[in-house]
Formats: C-alpha cells, sequence, structure tokens
C-alpha cells in the first residue's frame, strides 16, 4: 500500500472539477474529464488533493504550497495566460521553489513544445522525421525546393490539433500560401510546413525518468472515412464527440504491425525521448507507410491520461489500472532528481 500523500493538483481555472459528475451534460464534463479523473481517483486512492485553478498569477501557487504543504504537485496544467508554450516555466516555478511534480521536467517540456527545434534535434539525432520548413510571420512564403508536394501546414507551438483540418494537406504552391498565411492569423505565430506522410497514425506512450516503459503500440482508426480521403487527427477527429461516432473513429491496440516494425517504433520513441531529455511521461505521434517506413511527428510531454483515453487504455492493456498509472506518475515525479537537489554551487 502507496503511502497518503498531499497532492496539490494544478488545473487550468475554471477546469477545477467538481466533487461529482452527476446533473452535468457530456459537452460540460468534456471540459474538465481529465482533472476529475485525476483528482477523483487519486482521493479515491486515499490521498489528499487540493485541485487548484490558475491562469495568470503565480500567487495563489506560492500561498498553497506554503499553507498546504504538498508532498507533490500533479501538474495538469497545460498553459499559462493562454499561452501554451508557457506550461514549462510554471514546472520551472516548482522547480525554484523546490517542490516536487509530476510529469516532464521543464527542458523537456520546451523542446518537445517548439516543434521546429525539436526536429532539428531529432534531425541532430538521425531519428526518422520528415523534411520540413518554417515560416515566421511576417515573412515572404517560399517553399524550398527540397519540399514536394503534399505537404502538410500546422503551427510550430500550438497543440490539441488548433488549426488542423483537410485544408492542412496542401498541394500546390497557391494552396500552400493561402493556408500559411490563414494559420499566421490565427494562431499569431510560426507556422511549420513538413512533407505529408501517407500511412496509419500511430501513438506510444513512453514513462520514466532513466528506465523507460512503453506501452503497446496505439492507432487512431478511421473506419468510415474513404480511401482516397487523408486520414489525419483534426481539432474535430480529437475533440468532437458527434464526429467521432459519424466517421468510425476510435484508438485501438495497433494490428498488422510485423514484429520488427513494431521493435523499430518502440525503439525510435525511447530515442526521442531521451534525445529531448523528457522525464515523467510523454506520447509520442508517428506515422507508419505501407512499406513498414517509420516517422516521428511529435512529442507530447504530459499527454492526456484521462481515463479511457489512449494513453491509459494502452497501459490498461498490460495491466496497469488507472490507479496503478497515477500512482506511477506520482512516484517519478518524487524520484526525478531536479538540479536543486543534486547542483552544489562553486
Amino acid at each position: 500500500m502507496s503511502r497518503k500523500l498531499r497532492v496539490l493538483a494544478l488545473v487550468r481555472e475554471g477546469h477545477v472539477p467538481p466533487e461529482s459528475t452527476e446533473g452535468y451534460s457530456d459537452d460540460e464534463i468534456d471540459a474538465w474529464k481529465a482533472e476529475f479523473d485525476v483528482v477523483d481517483t487519486l482521493k479515491s486512492m486515499g490521498h489528499e488533493v487540493l485541485p487548484l485553478g490558475v491562469y495568470d498569477d503565480l500567487g495563489p501557487i506560492r500561498k498553497a504550497l506554503r499553507d498546504f504543504e504538498p508532498h507533490i504537485v500533479f501538474m495538469l496544467l497545460e498553459e499559462f495566460h493562454g499561452v501554451v508554450t508557457y506550461d514549462h516555466a510554471v514546472a520551472s516555478y516548482l522547480e525554484l521553489m523546490r517542490q516536487p511534480y509530476t510529469g516532464c521536467n521543464p527542458r523537456g517540456m520546451l523542446l518537445s513544445k517548439d516543434k521546429s527545434l525539436c526536429k532539428k534535434i531529432l534531425a541532430y539525432h538521425r531519428i526518422p522525421s520528415p523534411k520540413f520548413t518554417v515560416f515566421p510571420r511576417g515573412r515572404r512564403i517560399r517553399r524550398p525546393k527540397r519540399l514536394a508536394f503534399p505537404l502538410f501546414v500546422k503551427s510550430a507551438t500550438e497543440d490539441a490539433s488548433l488549426g488542423i483540418s483537410r485544408a492542412s494537406i496542401v498541394r500546390s504552391d497557391e494552396a500552400l500560401i493561402e493556408r500559411v498565411r490563414y494559420l499566421h492569423e490565427l494562431t499569431k505565430g510560426d507556422v511549420l510546413v513538413e512533407q505529408y506522410v501517407e500511412g496509419r497514425e500511430i501513438y506510444v506512450g513512453v514513462i520514466g525518468n532513466e528506465r523507460l516503459q512503453t506501452f503497446p503500440t496505439w492507432e487512431l482508426l478511421f473506419s468510415k472515412t474513404p480511401d482516397d480521403q487523408p486520414k489525419i487527427a483534426t481539432r474535430h477527429v480529437k475533440w468532437d464527440r458527434d464526429y467521432q461516432e459519424r466517421h468510425g473513429i476510435m484508438t485501438q491496440a495497433a494490428e498488422g504491425l510485423s514484429p520488427a516494425v513494431d521493435a523499430r517504433i518502440h525503439k525510435i520513441c525511447k530515442r526521442v525521448y531521451r534525445a529531448l531529455g523528457m522525464s515523467g511521461y510523454a506520447r509520442m505521434d508517428l506515422r507508419v507507410t505501407a512499406e513498414g517506413q517509420v516517422y516521428v511527428i511529435e512529442a507530447n510531454a504530459n499527454p492526456n491520461i484521462e481515463f479511457g483515453e489512449d494513453f491509459a487504455e494502452s497501459a490498461e492493456s498490460i495491466g496497469i489500472g488507472y490507479e496503478s498509472l497515477l500512482q506511477r506518475i506520482i512516484n517519478l515525479g518524487l524520484r526525478y532528481r531536479a538540479p536543486w537537489q543534486w547542483y552544489v554551487p562553486g
């Protein structure tokens, strides 16, 4: 039996979960389901849990650390002041306060969230990833000759498939310019353009600090999507339950991969995790072609861990129940050796 801990759960302001889901609609629950699943499960395990909503002020975090004295902070915050790339700054603040927390360390979060920098690091380590270029906002949009159509256009920093739709796949310079300009306006940031890889959409969960474990290979399936339409994880595909049901979209254990390809996928995922200096847990997004070529698309630090989603489901498939998964995440956070724990000033 694990010891009972005081756990401070950091969530986005407005996503502090209620005590029960009773009386709420599915749409209302969707907004804070991950937060509810984590907080409710930790409480049922005997931990004392304090959920704290945060938006643009570190003051409440400091006060909770002082008054509640948590053994660990459960990091469910994915942004700060609405900026998704600032989650690493909150983890950095926790380290400055010498406070253990769950999930990825600040550097791993920073490197994985910056998609263009991430891809440069993968290229240095010779980890297979689609060819790419970045179009900064306000600069001329001109396709490099090394990039051939079709191309995939997405934000260089935003997550949750923001701005991704079927129109994200472009097949002409005119369409490329139009889509890049659209994303510049939508996100106010840089745009990443990469070679589109036709193939299976694969996810692999990775957990650990030094010793890593990968969960079984998971696949995003489009059972009702015509073969001539692109199968990509658009915003509707990821978050619209009605759309998912209409188009037969689901995730499950990947079938039909050869043992050699599956082994290569898991080896690559661990290489990515280490190359980016990640810790805690992550989910790797990959594409696998019909010929068995594997390409890394993204590395996601602190992915969605709500009950029933692919990360928790893949863990469950090998006997790691939801309570055990959350406890393992907490244990990894307690064991992570942040610089304040070992650095000796000169």
